[in-house]
């Protein structure tokens, strides 16, 4: 399936969930639904995984198309303000913690049905956040 993460952004401020997101890109010819898909977060080298919670309802990525998937939740004024929506529409996690605290070698990957749809790794300083 051709989604990736592009980017990944990490939040200075582990208070504010809102601060960290994740770009998703749909580079395939078709259209995928996220309703289902879940989000692991491991550590390279560990088979120990954390999962995240199921997207529901989620959202239909067109081809071509991106989605921020921001960390916290808009409604709640202490994970601060939500990145602006220009050319990225936001979908948020409603996460209670940050998902990139970790720093350099988290891994993140989105699954669908236990199965995994796209693998990245954060690294801080790669373009994008993502190692290529």
């Amino acid at each position: 399936m051709p989604i990736r993460f592009i980017e990944m952004h990490a939040s200075s401020d582990p208070e504010q969930l809102n601060g960290e997101w994740l770009v998703l890109e749909n580079t395939g010819p078709l259209p995928f639904n996220t309703r289902g898909c879940g989000i692991t977060v491991s550590r390279k080298g560990s088979k120990k995984r954390s999962e995240l919670g199921i997207m529901d309802p989620g959202f239909l990525l067109k081809p071509g198309e991106k989605m921020r998937l921001v960390t916290g939740n808009p409604g709640t004024k202490a994970h601060g303000e939500p990145p602006p929506e220009d050319e990225l529409k936001n979908y948020f996690l409603f996460l209670p913690k940050v998902i990139l605290g970790g720093g350099a070698g988290t891994l993140l990957t989105l699954t669908l049905r236990s199965l995994p749809v796209c693998r990245g790794e954060f690294a801080p300083d790669a373009p994008g956040g993502v190692a290529p």
